[in-house]
């Protein structure tokens, strides 16, 4: 197959769950067919296009300025979206040179084109024959921040993104072609709330890339790995140091928690200068050491949509995991014998004190998390599941053309 990929960014360097879920299927697809890539191009990190020919044939950067989070820049496009219609997480990845760049591309022919992620999807003029890749259900993420708002104000704008969210997620995804998600769940949810008719792959892992090495180096009693400029990650951590923490501490005085992923706040960092058991260590070369050195991984999510790729990367890891039910969500995991799910701070916080204090039960539920993960979530079956839902698509756009061109 000729296949298009278009997405928001570039795959290197590779530090959120959505890029590591796309470059497992995409390298794969790669060594099989002619793959396609076309995305936004951050002049501070050359690596992306460099490194593209890892897994596609050709590669298109298209250059776009996405000001980062808590920049004065992205508080201007903030208050410039304040009269739209569409999403500022939508409206930040439109542009007309992408437009122009994929309409010069489709003039060729592919035999698959897929739309990774939402946030492309407004820049296509036509996505009747598109495959649209839903690693989240948008609305529920914003519908989420609206939950867990601590103020009127914020309440209130994430209120508006989230109907604005809900408007233009419903549209794509009746629009296209095919709808992929990343769970059953989130199937489910597509169809009562947009009426549409998703397909599910499961999410995988690369298990012998995070094999445990014998007698790793102890790094703290407790992780959270996951980027700290995705405000689901930084929600969660906050919480739990807010709530969940106080109450461990209650019971295991010297407890520590490492938090580890890039771009942390400020206010995030302050934390590890205010208590020593603590540690935020922003953008780290290898995140194994720290899972494969931790008594416990913990996903304090409250907000969140799709699949938690770092669940099962714990899992492969040989590290227990607590988890709330957010966080695990759409997972084939089992509480208690693969993973521990609690919701409430004082149940939290108890099942991470029984996984730290009792070395059979962690055991147990890492050995328990371990097989599951190397049984059935290889990125090989979850590639060859994908291969196999554009092949059918292909075959039902070339129906529906011959019935309309009839």
């Amino acid at each position: 197959m000729r296949i298009l990929w278009v997405k928001s960014d570039f795959l290197h360097p590779t530090t959120r769950g959505g890029q590591i879920r796309t470059l497992e299927i995409v390298k794969r697809l790669h060594a099989r067919h002619e793959v396609h890539y076309v995305a936004y191009h951050n002049p501070s990190q050359p690596e992306g296009p460099q490194r593209a020919r890892e897994y596609c044939s050709y590669a298109y950067p298209v250059s776009l300025a996405v000001p980062p989070r808590r920049s004065i820049g992205f508080v201007a496009q903030m208050l410039g979206n304040l009269a739209s219609s569409m999403p500022l997480s939508l409206s930040r990845y439109c542009s007309s040179a992408m437009r122009d760049q994929l309409a010069k591309i489709l003039a060729a022919q592919f035999d698959s084109v897929v739309c990774d992620f939402l946030a492309p999807a407004p820049n296509f003029a036509d996505m009747s024959a598109v495959v649209l890749f839903q690693h989240n259900v948008e609305t529920m993420i914003w519908r989420r921040h609206v939950e867990q708002s601590p103020d009127p104000v914020r309440k209130t704008y994430f209120r508006i993104q989230a109907n604005r969210m809900f408007d233009w997620e419903r549209r794509m995804c009746l629009a296209a072609g095919r709808v992929i998600a990343v769970s059953r769940q989130d199937a489910e949810t597509m169809r009562q709330m947009f009426a549409v008719d998703a397909v599910t792959v499961p999410t995988g892992v690369d298990f012998d890339y995070f094999r445990r090495p014998p007698n790793p180096q102890r790094t703290a009693d407790l992780v959270f790995v996951g980027s700290m400029d995705w405000l689901p990650n930084s929600d969660g951590v906050n919480y739990f140091v807010r709530e969940v923490l106080p109450l461990i501490w209650r019971n295991k005085a010297d407890c520590t928690l490492a938090v580890v992923g890039r771009n942390p706040s400020p206010a995030m960092q302050a934390l590890a200068k205010r208590d020593s058991r603590i540690q935020v260590t922003g953008t780290v070369p290898d995140v194994r050491p720290w899972l494969w050195g931790a008594g416990v991984s913990v996903v304090p999510l409250r907000i969140g949509g799709g699949t938690r790729l770092k669940i099962y990367e714990a899992m492969a890891a040989g590290t227990a995991t607590v988890s709330t039910s957010i966080g695990a969500e759409g997972l084939d995991v089992l509480h208690p014998s693969n993973i521990r799910v609690a919701d409430a701070p004082q149940n939290f916080a108890d099942e991470c004190l029984t996984l730290l204090r009792n070395s059979a039960q962690r055991q147990s539920v890492a050995a328990e998390a371990l097989q599951l993960v190397t049984s059935h979530f290889s990125w090989d079956v979850v590639t060859a599941e994908f291969e196999r839902l554009l092949l059918e698509t292909r075959s039902d756009t070339e129906i529906a053309g011959s019935i309309t061109t009839g």
